[in-house]
């Protein structure tokens, strides 16, 4: 084999403490592979396949062959000769995002001519999604309401969280679809079961039996949760994938980085969501990506996670790994985080007992 053989630019190698990803942006799927195998793809980009047999011995072969086989009937990478390798560049992983705000999330709007304000200057700002988050039972009208003053806007797509309640059958559902053509999500939680439906216009409908009281239920890593798109991945490289230009109003109109970070930077009824996006301390927590937090810049899954900065493990170090994970890259296992008996007392300290009793 007098070939080198590439990975397609399109797929992209994570190295981890233990083993390592793939992750296709093509297909958004992240295949997991031996860190032994992550080498040999560096280095049959620089030297000739049959060196690398050489180099590994005959011992190695059928490995050596498993892993090109898998590469190829993946269609992950190819063979290619020396003269069409400069054929091939490299992907330009920088993230380019013009917005002022990407997204934002708003918890319990009350009246609407301060949500039209909201709004109005969100959109404004270039932001592309806004979520809507209710813990107690919101009333039809008023919702058909909030979701009208999106119609004259260029804010692309909306997320509702709202308590379940009898008003809120299928007809109605299908109905808020219809009328509200960006609603991409709608998440029901306090239902009898858990399950997910796509109904008209693909928005992704989803019943959780658990109770979302208030913002402490968010900060969740799971692999559920894992993109594997080129956006999520290019930001991660540089960018926090939670907070990067993001802004939330929580439900006493105070703005954060999102509903659970302690940090206020004024009351939306006397600040502007302007003012507050060029304040430096608001920007802080942009940059804290994956690769300076503890134990996830050791993690494979790295550039496709999600991540949290209200709830770590260690308080005072922003630089802390998320409470809510239980993954250790140490051992590739995934546990329970709110049983872990080193947890306990951070989850004192969050008051998290009932959120955890609950889980």
């Amino acid at each position: 084999m007098n070939n080198f053989f590439l990975i397609f630019s399109n797929c992209q190698l994570t190295k981890g403490l233990k083993r390592s990803t793939i992750t296709d942006f093509q297909r958004n799927k992240t295949y997991i592979i031996p860190n032994d195998l992550y080498e040999i793809i560096i280095k049959a980009k620089q030297i000739m396949v049959s060196q690398i047999y050489l180099e590994y011995g005959a011992d190695n072969k059928d490995t050596l062959d498993n892993y090109f086989n898998f590469l190829t009937q993946n269609e992950l990478g190819f063979y290619c000769d020396d003269t069409d390798r400069h054929l091939f560049p490299d992907l330009d992983l920088t993230f380019n995002n013009p917005k002022n705000i990407n997204n934002c999330v708003i918890e319990e709007p009350r009246e609407l001519k301060s949500f039209n304000k909201i709004v109005s200057e969100l959109d404004s700002l270039g932001c592309e999604y806004v979520e809507l988050i209710f813990y107690k039972e919101v009333q039809n009208d008023f919702l058909n309401e909030l979701l009208n003053i999106f119609i004259k806007k260029s804010i692309k797509n909306i997320g509702l969280i709202f308590k379940f309640d009898k008003t809120k059958g299928i007809n109605y559902l299908k109905e808020l679809c219809s009328k509200n053509l960006r609603l991409i999500k709608i998440l029901i939680h306090s239902c009898e079961d858990d399950r997910v439906d796509i109904t008209h216009n693909l928005t992704k409908i989803i019943y959780i039996n658990k109770c979302i009281y208030n913002s402490s239920f968010c900060g969740n890593i799971n692999k559920s949760f894992f993109s594997s798109t080129m956006e999520h991945y290019t930001e991660s490289l540089v960018y926090n994938t939670c907070l990067n230009k993001k802004i939330a109003i929580d439900i006493n109109g105070e703005i954060r980085n999102c509903p659970s970070m302690k940090e206020s930077y004024g009351n939306i009824k006397s600040t502007s969501l302007s003012k507050v996006i060029d304040n430096d301390s608001y920007r802080k927590y942009w940059t804290i990506n994956k690769s300076q937090i503890h134990s996830c810049k050791s993690c494979e899954f790295r550039h496709i996670c999600t991540d949290c900065r209200a709830y770590i493990d260690i308080p005072e170090d922003y630089y802390s790994k998320p409470l809510k994970c239980g993954y250790n890259p140490h051992t590739n296992e995934w546990q329970e985080w709110s049983t872990n008996p080193l947890k306990q007392k951070i989850i004192e300290y969050y008051r998290m007992q009932e959120l955890v009793k609950k889980e």
